[in-house]
């Protein structure tokens, strides 16, 4: 089963694109520049103290993660995240709890979002709903199991699920690394949503305002499909470079920046990545 495109999910209703997909806004000056990617400012993180977005300058000692141990503040700015589909194997009212792993095999990935809104001077936004989703090791999704070519037991709520942002703008979720399947890179789908009503394990209501992917360094993520239990997935995978979701945008586009939990990918993975939306 191959992925959806068009900003159409598996019901067939469609979102409208954002007349802006990406930007950078200047803070305390009014000036926008479009931007395609972070090739000319480098990657943009937040300050989880003050909520600031800071542009670090490339360098040609920058992993393909988007790290870097030294690097030059250039200009105060926030980057809005590329909209994207959501993919056809999205489901409504996830889970809100902190580690959305359950049963499932693989290597631990802890995720630490930090949500800015380019609306309001790229404050931290507070009490958003960050959820995500992917696939197994196996490159199934909950809720449709058999897409990848597996057989196994489908409760429909494994690795989905979601975290309210604090005053700061952040959440933490842990998962594990996905798996591949048939056409697309490795990923995990991610939607915000504003004004949400709590429920005792879920939510109602509410606004999404931003439908993003995130991706991995390539080269971690080879080593870790021809590891165990990944290797079990004999399905092609997609490189990368050759996705037809990602545009070699850099963070901006969803690469998350990487730090290892021990000496071996087995160990897992810390993944962070500031996630600029527009609530306007």
């Amino acid at each position: 089963m191959t992925e959806n495109t068009t900003n159409e999910n598996q019901s067939g209703r469609h979102r409208l694109d954002k007349s802006v997909q990406r930007r950078r806004v200047l803070i305390g000056g009014g000036s926008v520049a479009v931007a395609g990617g972070l090739a000319a400012a480098g990657l943009a993180a937040a300050n989880p103290t003050t909520g600031t977005a800071t542009t670090k300058a490339s360098t040609a000692s920058e992993s393909a993660a988007g790290s870097t141990d030294s690097s030059s503040t250039t200009a105060d700015v926030c980057v809005l995240n590329a909209e994207v589909t959501e993919g056809p194997y999205s489901l409504e009212g996830a889970l809100v709890r902190e580690d959305i792993r359950e049963d499932k095999e693989g290597f631990e990935v802890q995720y630490t979002f930090t949500v800015v809104d380019v609306a309001n001077d790229c404050a931290p936004l507070a009490d958003a709903l960050v959820e995500i989703w992917h696939c197994d090791h196996l490159g199934e999704y909950s809720g449709f199991v058999g897409g990848n070519g597996h057989e196994e037991e489908d409760n429909g709520t494994f690795l989905r699920g979601g975290r309210m942002t604090d005053e700061n703008g952040q959440c933490s979720i842990t998962s594990i690394w996905p798996g591949h399947y048939v056409s697309r890179a490795v990923h995990v789908h991610m939607r915000v949503h504003t004004d949400v009503t709590l429920t005792d394990d879920s939510y109602t209501g509410g606004e999404i305002i931003h439908t993003g992917q995130l991706f991995f360094d390539p080269d971690i993520n080879e080593e870790i499909q021809a590891t165990s239990p990944y290797s079990a997935n004999t399905t092609p995978e997609t490189a990368l470079a050759d996705d037809s979701v990602y545009d070699d945008g850099g963070a901006s586009s969803g690469l998350l920046t990487l730090t290892a939990l021990g000496s071996g990918v087995s160990d897992g993975y810390k993944a962070t990545l500031t996630v600029g939306v527009d609530s306007a």
